[in-house]
């Protein structure tokens, strides 16, 4: 029963990862773990810098209960609320889209422009963000103005109720929405560093050559009577050889 646990243990002291062995080898190439950090860091920015092309993003708002529309009850307030949700709706709808398709003669399908647009009802309010994304800056803007102008008109048309009222109009986006330079750059290098590290771990978990008076007591179970050191030259003999 003894032999049993004494094998068990020693089978799991063979299993068992030195993590203070780990850390001073991970210490001890730490050169190449921050050399694969600056090249894969360097990788995903030149990739996202010179191969991806940006896009940029436009937004209008559009306060769908009009003007002149008063609020005098909290049903009032409720059904405002619930119509918000129908609104939105109306915003991607197809009339819509194609509407704006043809007035800025968009060289665009319904379904690219439905990919391009997304409609956000701000949180405890009664107003629609309406933004467009696109590679050309000054495209997004005409594409959300147009998006707001035709959403309006719409819900007049279809609740048979006032126009809603343009809150904000979009303006030209001066900086790319996407991609996040910085954001990549900081993956690039992460996914590097993490590459390297999992390289050396492996081939150090691989690694069953003899090196040290502890691995002969480790792996062979021995214990050893006298070390002989090797200098120098004559490891570069037995190289040379």
């Amino acid at each position: 029963m003894n032999e049993r646990i004494e094998a068990a243990k020693m089978e799991r002291e063979e299993m068992e990862i030195d993590l203070l062995e780990i850390a001073r080898l991970l210490w001890h190439k730490a050169w190449v773990i921050l050399l694969c950090l600056i090249i894969g860091a360097g990788a995903f920015g030149a990739y996202t810098k010179f191969l991806v092309t940006p896009k940029y993003t436009a937004s209008s708002m559009i306060y769908i209960l009009g003007e002149t529309t008063s609020i005098t009850s909290v049903a009032d307030i409720q059904l405002g609320t619930q119509l918000t949700g129908d609104f939105t709706t109306l915003a991607k709808s197809r009339p819509v889209l194609e509407e704006v398709i043809e007035k800025e003669n968009l060289d665009m399908s319904y379904g690219e422009l439905s990919a391009a647009v997304t409609i956000e009802n701000l949180p405890d309010t009664h107003i629609l963000k309406i933004s467009a994304t696109d590679t050309d800056a000054e495209q997004a803007k005409k594409i959300s103005n147009a998006m707001a102008e035709a959403t309006a008109e719409t819900i007049a048309n279809v609740m048979a109720t006032e126009r809603p009222s343009i809150a904000e109009k979009a303006l030209k986006p001066s900086a790319p929405s996407s991609p996040n330079f910085m954001k990549n750059l900081l993956m690039g290098g992460l996914i590097g560093a993490a590459f390297a590290m999992a390289v050396i771990i492996i081939r150090h978990l691989l690694d069953d050559t003899i090196k040290t008076e502890e691995d002969v007591r480790k792996y062979l179970k021995l214990n050893t009577l006298a070390s002989i050191p090797m200098e120098k030259k004559l490891k570069h003999k037995g190289k040379a050889a």
